[in-house]
């Protein structure tokens, strides 16, 4: 009779370690896509340059930022 203890302990092991495996890489996926969106939040929006009545560029102020 085969002892089939061995061969059913290294399966679940390997079910336990697929799994984590699967695990981290959501994890990672999720952060990955949580730091894209933060980095995309943080962008400045695009500055627009006034002009003023003799053609010259205005400076910027605060509200500009």
């Amino acid at each position: 009779m085969a002892n089939s203890r061995p061969t059913a302990s290294k399966r679940q092991k390997e079910r336990a370690r697929q799994e984590k495996r699967q695990e981290k890489a959501q994890k990672k996926a999720q952060r990955k896509l949580e730091q894209e969106q933060s980095v995309a939040g943080d962008r400045p929006a695009k500055l627009t340059v006034t002009y003023d009545e003799e053609g010259q560029p205005e400076g910027l102020n605060f509200h500009d930022f």
